[in-house]
């Protein structure tokens, strides 16, 4: 039987929600390319590989993701077993990922792993 991950977006404490942002700020057609790609991490989780996903460093992915010409990455992390946290995106602009937006990620994980445990998670 075939593993299905559980995607969670990551949230600050105060609520604030990036992925959620940046896909409401899409177009509708964009908004169902990004869902698509959202249902292959989900059906892929760790298998998934390029071109529509990569390894960036120290546990950390992207999602990577071509709108309207736009290279769009998501960053998420694994965790619990069966989850995968996505944490931002943005419009990536040079050939390799900003090492701010990998730290950014790195920040987000710590706190969320300091917030949620596999007894809680489903509140996430």
């Amino acid at each position: 039987m075939k593993k299905v991950w559980k995607i969670k977006f990551y949230k600050r404490s105060d609520g604030k929600n990036f992925i959620s942002e940046f896909i409401n700020s899409k177009s509708i057609s964009n908004q169902s390319k990004i869902t698509a790609w959202l249902k292959l991490l989900k059906e892929h989780g760790n298998t998934l590989v390029r071109p529509y996903a990569d390894y960036l460093d120290d546990g950390i992915y992207e999602l990577r993701i071509k709108l309207s010409g736009n290279q769009i990455r998501v960053l998420y992390f694994f965790c619990f077993k069966d989850y995968i946290i996505l944490t931002h995106a943005f419009t990536k602009n040079t050939d390799k990922v900003d090492p701010t937006e990998i730290r950014k990620c790195k920040k987000f994980r710590e706190d969320f792993l300091s917030r949620y445990t596999t007894e809680n998670i489903e509140e996430a």
